[in-house]
């Protein structure tokens, strides 16, 4: 299995990576770790460096955090990214958040980096990794008008919009919150298998028993695709690494 999309720059597994990356190498043939923020961008590139053969990167900003950031972020993180573009594998996260970010003039500066952060992808052929929380319609608006291609909808939510993403050829990352989720149970059971990636957007969603969220539930998105999909976990782990390789180009 693949996790798509983790943090493992967070401080919940900083003490004790090397023993983590272990455990993990017995279950998944790889993560792809996202830096969300210019103070993680170093401490990234630094676990990359450490474990590449296993851990994989992608850079980006959440926008949750407009109203942390300045031009001065946002430049510091335009020319990381050029920089290292040759082992940065997507974009992302980036995107627009309504759900947390309610002022119409942070909403607007959202968009305004959202669309900066897509052209720097245009420009170096990168995938992105959108993050869409309660504000589909503009995100899709603006992804069609750039003519984005290449686009992974990491935990994307709402379903009357779904038609637009298959429509629009795009990628859906799945977690472990299908398993609490009807709407992601049904958008499981409606993208098709060959668009659909597996990841765990850990540390968070921690499950029964554990401190924290890790990249081995993604097991548990898995099991869930495979149910919903009536298909075999083979066949759909095989599936989703395929769609994750090819993503990334990994």
């Amino acid at each position: 299995m693949i996790d798509s999309h983790c943090h493992v720059e967070q401080k919940e597994y900083k003490d004790q990576l090397d023993s983590l990356i272990l455990k993990w190498k017995k279950v998944l043939k790889c993560v792809v770790s996202s830096s969300a923020h210019p103070r993680d961008m170093e401490g990234t590139l630094s676990i990359y460096k450490k474990y590449k053969s296993f851990v994989h990167i992608s850079i980006g900003f959440h926008p949750e955090f407009i109203k942390e950031i300045n031009e001065k972020d946002i430049q510091k993180t335009i020319d990381f990214i050029k920089k290292h573009k040759g082992i940065i594998k997507a974009v992302g996260e980036i995107g627009l958040d309504y759900h947390w970010i309610k002022e119409p003039e942070f909403r607007e500066k959202q968009k305004e980096l959202f669309v900066k952060l897509l052209d720097l992808a245009k420009e170096l052929d990168k995938p992105v990794v959108i993050h869409c929380w309660d504000a589909a319609e503009d995100t899709i608006r603006i992804l069609e008008e750039k003519g984005m291609k290449k686009v992974l909808m990491h935990l994307f939510q709402d379903r009357k919009f779904l038609s637009k993403v298959i429509e629009n050829n795009w990628y859906v990352s799945i977690g472990p919150l299908i398993s609490r989720s009807k709407d992601i149970k049904k958008i499981a059971r409606d993208v098709p298998l060959n668009r659909i990636l597996l990841e765990t957007d850990s540390p968070w969603f921690k499950q029964e028993g554990q401190e924290y969220g890790e990249p081995i539930n993604v097991k548990i998105a898995l099991k869930k695709v495979a149910e919903v999909k009536k298909l075999s976990e083979q066949e759909v782990e095989k599936q989703t690494d395929l769609n994750a390789k090819e993503f990334f180009n990994l």
